[in-house]
């Protein structure tokens, strides 16, 4: 029988908040575990003590951009669309039912004017990781990290090409002490010291964001992107760490910075990292090496033309310091180069007449020069890890960590796209996000923590009253009889 509602829009109803809410409401169990009162104290000094009129309050603020970030609600005026509407989120906002919303306006002028720059993101970023270390969450032993793509809002055709200066690296000074003691323990003069100058290179500028970065790699799309560099343990997959650099920038460059930067602020003592190919070089390895890490890197495939010999093909003798290629000739240390790496060459007259000498060179002097990095047996030595049974253990599980929060935070977080423009924004929106997906993982592990603990309590319970009944009767006619007077 088909029946007509009646109409209840204007009919009186006794209803509070708290009842509209699921009690299994993501933002239930956000707001049960996650303590944001330490927003107060960290944003206090942005706001004047004595003037001016009554502001946001700084945690329904925040509490709102993670509402949006949480469920994927990209626009701010959208935002403030759906926070009218949505009972959970008047709940999560400690907002009544009648109150009114803030102006998008006014939601996204206190966001440029006074929280951009300040560096508030990192510190909630921080805090939350700490609330899980405290929790027993994050454990720090094992490390995962990997880097994703956002792309810029910036058209890649519209772009300048201009020279600019290329950063140098921060392990420079290491590598020289290195090169020059390299050098003299092969009999080798020092470098002489050439002329302080900038090294510069041709790249392409953006007209609309000057801050992200042309990328051009294999398998990836080409345009203008930033690169999120995210870390995280292996315990719970919780985010430690989250970088934003160019997309232009290599992955390796920041890594050492960032592991350091975990270690000094968390208190981690690592043992294991696991890492894909693009960490997979001699600076990276020595870093892991020096700290003790035992790091598993994927392997990276040498770049080349088909059918040419790689520098695997060529055997290196420890004792001796040399190659010896595969038609049994000896190739000889001759230099160390400023770049840091020593250069084996062979003889040209054996290589004149090797039947190999088109697939192994084709320099006009027919000699083959194969190069060593003076950190190679540091890199060598990680790379072995990842031949072993537990290397490769590790390795799995970076899949099952760095890239499966990646896929979460592109899927659900709006991670694919830099809302947006300039590097400290981009910054921003990664860690809000990044916090975010870590108050999800904490609420929902603690409340499946709290729901098996309190269903293990209510077993014992029962266990204990069972056994109760059953041993009650005995116990009662084990007691001793009251004794009789003897006058009775």
């Amino acid at each position: 029988m088909i029946k007509k509602p009646s109409c209840h829009q204007y009919q009186l109803e006794m209803v509070t908040l708290e009842e509209l809410v699921p009690r299994d409401h993501l933002l239930r169990k956000i707001d049960q575990y996650i303590d944001f009162s330490f927003i107060y104290d960290e944003v206090r000094h942005l706001y004047c003590e004595n003037n001016g009129r009554p502001a946001v309050d700084p945690v329904r603020f925040f509490k709102m951009l993670f509402i949006g970030y949480l469920f994927g609600i990209r626009s701010e005026r959208q935002l403030v669309r759906e926070i009218q509407v949505n009972v959970a989120y008047r709940w999560f906002l400690d907002m009544s039912l009648t109150e009114k919303v803030i102006d998008a306006s006014t939601f996204s002028q206190n966001r440029r004017r006074r929280f951009d720059g300040s560096g508030i993101e990192q510190v909630i970023f921080d805090r939350i990781v700490e609330q899980a270390i405290a929790h027993g969450l994050i454990g720090g032993e094992a490390l995962f990290t990997d880097s994703t793509h956002l792309k810029a809002n910036a058209n890649k055709r519209r772009h300048q090409v201009h020279e600019v200066a290329v950063q140098p690296m921060e392990y420079l000074a290491e590598l020289e002490i290195a090169i020059k003691e390299d050098r003299q323990r092969h009999g080798k003069p020092p470098l002489k010291a050439c002329p302080a100058q900038p090294k510069t290179k041709v790249t392409k500028i953006s007209e609309t964001d000057p801050d992200a970065g042309y990328m051009v790699r294999d398998q990836k799309p080409e345009g203008f992107f930033y690169l999120d560099h995210r870390t995280v343990d292996g315990r719970h997959g919780l985010i430690t760490d989250t970088h934003v650099t160019p997309g232009n920038i290599n992955d390796a460059r920041p890594y050492l910075e960032r592991v350091d930067r975990q270690c000094q602020r968390f208190g981690f003592k690592p043992s294991v990292v696991g890492l894909d190919a693009g960490y997979n070089t001699a600076a990276v390895c020595h870093g892991l090496v020096q700290r003790g890490i035992a790091g598993v890197v994927g392997y990276k495939r040498p770049h080349g033309p088909k059918g040419r010999l790689k520098r695997r093909h060529f055997h290196y003798d420890a004792q001796r310091d040399a190659y010896r290629c595969p038609q049994g000739q000896w190739l000889v240390y001759s230099t160390t180069n400023r770049l840091g790496y020593r250069e084996y060459k062979s003889s040209p007259a054996q290589c004149r007449h090797c039947p190999l000498l088109e697939q192994c060179t084709h320099s006009r002097n027919h000699q083959k020069v194969v190069i060593r990095h003076v950190w190679e047996a540091d890199r060598e030595r990680i790379n072995q890890n990842r031949l072993t049974d537990w290397g490769k253990q590790v390795y799995e599980r970076r899949r099952e960590t760095v890239e499966r929060s990646f896929a979460d935070a592109k899927q659900l977080h709006g991670h694919r796209y830099a809302r947006f423009r300039g590097l400290s924004r981009v910054q921003a929106q990664c860690l809000l996000a990044a916090a975010c997906q870590n108050m999800k993982k904490i609420a929902r592990l603690l409340a499946r923590f709290n729901a098996f603990w309190g269903l293990y309590i209510s077993l014992m319970r029962r266990i204990s009253d069972i056994l109760g009944i059953l041993y009650h009767p005995v116990t009662i006619s084990r007691q001793p009889a009251t004794p009789t007077p003897a006058n009775a």
